[in-house]
């Protein structure tokens, strides 16, 4: 038979103002705000080191012209729904925390093996997407996850403004200086440079598996009330 389910009271508000719901964020669920914003902030940089810069390496350092660009993307882009798309039902299954962490840490440490790769200068255009192929399988279902962590760690009426405040902030900070990064080490033509760049990212991506491991919440198949109490029901 199945166990009665506690009860919870829900007091009505008629709004919720901004300093009640930052107040929640940064007060008691201060260690859930610092790992959404890590995992926004991780994805957000690798997307934009390696995803966006991809087309200008293959041109600069793989001599392929501007018009051949996209035979090497398409792959790549498929790679990136195949991820979510394969491995998305096991955050249910084998839970939240170990795939959150495990598809980070997956990511960055194949970028790392790719990006000593790339400084030895051993990858050919086709090697070369291969390896991205393969960190973006699960980078992109990491990506996912942040969003997915910041939709269901806060309580009910903090999750939309969860999702839009770390989405803003980890753009801000990692797809901000990605580009620019980025950007200024391929136009020195030097690969270790490029490399150290790409170990900055799987550093980003490494930490925040880490982070995940010691706050994560596991959250598969739990009611969102009791993975973040209302704010309403206090």
């Amino acid at each position: 038979m199945n166990q009665p389910r506690g009860k919870l009271e829900i007091h009505p508000r008629k709004s919720f103002g901004f300093a009640l719901i930052f107040r929640s964020m940064l007060g008691s669920y201060r260690s859930r705000s610092i790992l959404a914003l890590s995992l926004m902030v991780a994805q957000a940089f690798l997307f934009n080191a390696v995803f966006f810069s991809f087309g200008l390496l293959l041109t600069k350092f793989s001599g392929v012209t501007e018009r051949q660009v996209g035979i090497y993307l398409i792959p790549l882009t498929t790679s990136n729904f195949c991820g979510p798309l394969l491995l998305g039902r096991l955050f249910d299954t084998v839970g939240r925390r170990k795939m959150i962490a495990g598809t980070y840490a997956t990511a960055g440490l194949i970028l790392i093996i790719a990006a000593v790769a790339f400084g030895l200068q051993i990858l050919s255009a086709w090697t070369q997407t291969l390896a991205w192929m393969t960190i973006f399988f699960f980078a992109s279902t990491a990506a996912s996850s942040a969003y997915l962590t910041a939709s269901e760690i806060f309580p009910l009426e903090v999750r939309a403004l969860a999702i839009a405040t770390f989405y803003a902030l980890g753009t801000a900070i990692g797809g901000t200086i990605a580009p620019v990064l980025m950007g200024y080490l391929i136009e020195t033509g030097n690969s270790w440079s490029v490399s150290g760049g790409y170990m900055f990212g799987s550093f980003l991506m490494l930490v925040a598996a880490f982070i995940e491991a010691r706050f994560g919440v596991d959250a598969e198949n739990r009611p969102l009330e009791q993975i973040a109490d209302p704010l309403s029901g206090r």
